[in-house]
């Protein structure tokens, strides 16, 4: 090590185990609170709050004594109007912090299982034009919108979700809660979205949909009545129109698996709506073919 080095290296603090230890525990802190503010209106509140430090730095530099002295008196109150303004996104934040997806129950064979009878369902409803809300947990829990709902506690199927969402159903309106691959319940009351864009362009059903993505990370399948499209609200995001294939690959990376997907059979999808009761005709060998 050349001489010349010396006085600056003994300036640096030492290196220690402690010193790694802090800075990856404040690293990791600093990226779980960047991740979840990745994407959402609260990001722009946080780079307005970084413009008016660097005013309130330059301002001093400068020595502009009223500016900084305005400023320097607004900054204390700040704090309280940043607790409430990122309200969601701390709460988002301790809850993620307190969950870990290793401890999550169920194999992946069962998601896989209760993710094909989701999109049976989902082609079938999109066929017949059958609004749906379909609403599945991830690591923050949905205890509070399933009290709302009538509590069910069934296995996924298909046949179960077209029975829920079917037009005369009393369970229709609402939304259906899948926890731990199981239906907590059915007919959920969802806070609806108050995002200005989407008041003029979607129903009441996706505005539900998106708005319990915005307190919650969970992922919500939509169908439209009127045209049958199919929707996917997560993160405050909706995409609409999609494919059965793009909800698919939507609900894998939700659900953590991919993979060669299970071999299922498929089922043939009756034309036209089929009303509680009615006994669906066997197709004849001219329709399968």
């Amino acid at each position: 090590m050349p001489y010349w080095t010396y006085p600056i290296y003994a300036g640096l603090p030492q290196l220690t185990l402690r010193a790694i230890v802090d800075v990856l525990a404040t690293a990791f802190l600093i990226y779980h609170f960047l991740m979840v503010l990745r994407g959402r209106r609260a990001a722009s509140v946080l780079v307005g709050l970084s413009v008016m430090v660097a005013v309130y730095l330059g301002s001093v530099y400068l020595r502009l004594d009223l500016l900084s002295s305005v400023l320097s008196t607004v900054a204390p109150y700040s704090v309280f109007g940043l607790i409430v303004m990122f309200n969601t996104e701390l709460r988002m934040a301790l809850s993620r912090l307190g969950s870990f997806g290793w401890f999550s129950s169920g194999s992946r064979l069962q998601r896989r299982e209760f993710a094909e009878e989701i999109l049976l369902a989902l082609e079938t409803m999109a066929h017949r034009k059958m609004g749906a809300l379909i609403v599945i947990e991830r690591d923050l829990g949905l205890r509070t919108f399933v009290e709302s709902g009538v509590p069910m506690e069934a296995i996924v199927s298909r046949d179960l979700l077209l029975a829920i969402f079917h037009p005369n159903a009393a369970l229709h309106d609402g939304g259906v809660i899948v926890q731990n691959g199981r239906i907590s319940a059915a007919a959920c009351f969802l806070p609806l979205s108050t995002n200005p864009m989407l008041m003029n362009t979607v129903g009441t059903r996706h505005r539900a949909g998106l708005g319990i993505t915005e307190d919650t990370d969970c992922l919500s399948l939509i169908v439209s009545e009127e045209t049958g499209q199919l929707s996917v609200a997560a993160f405050e995001e909706i995409e609409r129109d999609l494919t059965l294939e793009q909800v698919r690959h939507r609900l894998e990376r939700h659900l953590g698996w991919s993979g060669p997907r299970a071999e299922r059979k498929e089922r043939p999808v009756a034309p036209g709506p089929v009303r509680l009761g009615e006994t669906v005709k066997p197709l004849s060998e001219s329709d399968r073919a």
